[in-house]
């Protein structure tokens, strides 16, 4: 496991070594075996983390000793200072770890099994959207004549073009920009392990080729697709990008490119999504492009009915 998530989840084995040898070992297996995913491991050890620390701080001496009483009141203050899909994340990290630890025989009942997370429903999602004028100003605003400029265009489109994750493309190789049928195709390893291919866009298949014949990294098939920039030489590293300096390129870039709206990674998998349905395509041919389970899933990055509500808007004239 990564330094960071080891931080995590030994500063709270507190409880854990309470209940036993057996239970620390149960305990660490379930960060090691049972979460794959490096963001979810990663986000579950701190929900964990703060639950744990909640409970030494109110007295409980072992994480066999945690009730549904204790995992309640942590739901509930945690409600009050947090957004409801925050306490239902740390409710579903607790109950997993307790079935887990059920399943092993530390603890005979799930403590968190009958707690409730609070209310919440979605049909509309949060993430900043741009419109496809401000997109192209972005795109063409990035110097290309920089081996940094070159990857940040190709990175940028490959989210726009492909609806990609930000997860997905900084963990791609080179040899997963590949010709098939005469076209440039991406092959991307998306959550849960799903295996997804796309054919490039020809918008993107351009800033795919300028990048990969500009940089020289074309011949490195194993190689990371996106890498950080040297430091005192401007050329691209063989380290892959971090997914902290991807979003901190995309706030230079706004930026420079004079965009206001307040955009983060996520942002151009919304904005491909939502381009692509304005333009007639449909909402079960958008979920199998981005490689969602459902088309609810999608729908949250439809957000066409945002022009329709400022239309109206704009007939208060007063």
């Amino acid at each position: 496991m990564e330094t960071d998530e080891n931080l995590i989840i030994h500063d709270n084995l507190t409880l854990v070594a309470a209940a036993g040898e057996r239970a620390s070992m149960r305990f660490l297996e379930f960060f090691a075996s049972r979460i794959r995913n490096r963001n979810t491991r990663r986000a579950y050890g701190r929900a964990i983390g703060a639950f744990l620390a909640w409970c030494e701080a109110y007295g409980v001496t072992s994480i066999t000793a945690v009730r549904s009483l204790h995992v309640a009141a942590f739901i509930e203050e945690l409600t009050r200072k947090r957004s409801a899909p925050t306490a239902k994340q740390q409710l579903s990290a607790i109950r997993m770890l307790f079935d887990w630890l059920v399943v092993g025989q530390v603890v005979p009942v799930n403590p968190a099994a009958s707690v409730r997370g609070p209310s919440h429903s979605v049909r509309r999602g949060k993430t900043p959207v741009l419109d496809p004028t401000e997109a192209r100003q972005l795109l063409d605003a990035i110097d290309v004549t920089t081996p940094a400029g070159l990857r940040d265009r190709a990175l940028i489109g490959l989210m726009i073009y492909s609806f990609v994750r930000v997860g997905a493309a900084l963990g791609m190789k080179v040899e997963d920009v590949y010709v098939q049928n005469r076209r440039l195709w991406v092959r991307l390893n998306e959550k849960g392990g799903k295996r997804h291919e796309m054919p490039c866009h020809h918008n993107l298949e351009g800033y795919l080729h300028s990048y990969l014949d500009g940089c020289g990294i074309a011949e490195d098939c194993r190689g990371p697709l996106f890498r950080t920039i040297g430091r005192g030489t401007r050329e691209l590293t063989t380290k892959p990008l971090a997914q902290a300096n991807a979003y901190a390129m995309i706030q230079r870039r706004t930026a420079a490119a004079g965009i206001g709206t307040k955009i983060g990674n996520h942002t151009f998998r919304a904005t491909g999504i939502t381009a692509y349905l304005k333009n007639g395509g449909t909402l079960e041919r958008a979920a199998a492009m981005a490689n969602h389970a459902s088309t609810r899933t999608t729908q949250l990055y439809d957000r066409r009915k945002d022009e329709v509500t400022l239309d109206e808007v704009e007939r208060i004239l007063i």
